[in-house]
């Protein structure tokens, strides 16, 4: 048996999009997609990872060329997505809410035939630096999907033991065990999983999931 390798390629493209949906009234988006509902487009410069695996050809050396993987994600993912309002645009979106979620099975199902007989494995789909999320297609249960949320703080500590001797301690954790402390920038990233809204598109209230870790995290310890 041929070795099993994973490949990864990242892409990028840019999209309008807005949390609206003509079905709906005003009052109804207002109250499915809160403070992120609005009849006017916004931007984003998506990045989108595709994972696939594969044997390695003993001729080739290769899972698949992956020159044929750039060409299928040129044809169904850039040029049907970059540069475009993707509401407006793309048909399957004209009544379904462009969100995260949504795209990534979206792009699974426009990906499932990759060439060269490489398998689909993993998407993830970043929004903006603080938001991604991903759909593994290898989890035991089924497609998963997963949301994460990325948030920032700073913070100082010292490490130190109170049953260890001060000489014991500083040998334990040298200069991290000054008396003063030491400072760090710390990034924390949150992540959910489950289904997501029929309606929203949304596996969680991203202003609620905010609220819980600015309470219960950032106000504490930033």
């Amino acid at each position: 048996m041929n070795p099993v390798v994973k490949l990864q390629r990242r892409i990028a493209f840019s999209s309008g999009h807005r949390y609206w949906l003509n079905r709906l009234s005003p009052e109804a988006n207002r109250a499915v997609f809160g403070p992120w509902s609005s009849p006017y487009n916004h931007g984003h410069n998506y990045v989108l990872w595709v994972s696939a695996e594969g044997e390695v050809d003993p001729v080739n050396g290769m899972v698949v060329n992956i020159k044929w993987i750039d060409d299928l994600l040129k044809e169904r993912i850039l040029r049907p997505f970059d540069q475009k309002s993707i509401n407006d645009e793309v048909p399957e979106f004209c009544d379904l809410s462009p969100s995260i979620e949504n795209l990534l099975i979206h792009f699974s199902s426009l990906l499932g035939d990759l060439p060269g007989g490489a398998t689909l494995t993993h998407l993830k789909l970043e929004e903006h630096p603080l938001l991604y999320g991903e759909l593994d297609l290898t989890h035991s249960q089924g497609p998963m999907i997963s949301l994460t949320r990325i948030y920032e703080f700073a913070a100082s500590h010292r490490l130190h033991t109170d049953s260890l001797t001060p000489e014991e301690n500083v040998r334990l954790y040298s200069k991290c065990n000054h008396p003063h402390g030491h400072g760090h920038n710390y990034v924390l990233e949150v992540t959910v999983s489950g289904q997501p809204d029929p309606i929203s598109g949304m596996l969680a209230d991203l202003t609620a999931l905010d609220q819980v870790v600015e309470e219960r995290i950032i106000s504490r310890y930033d």
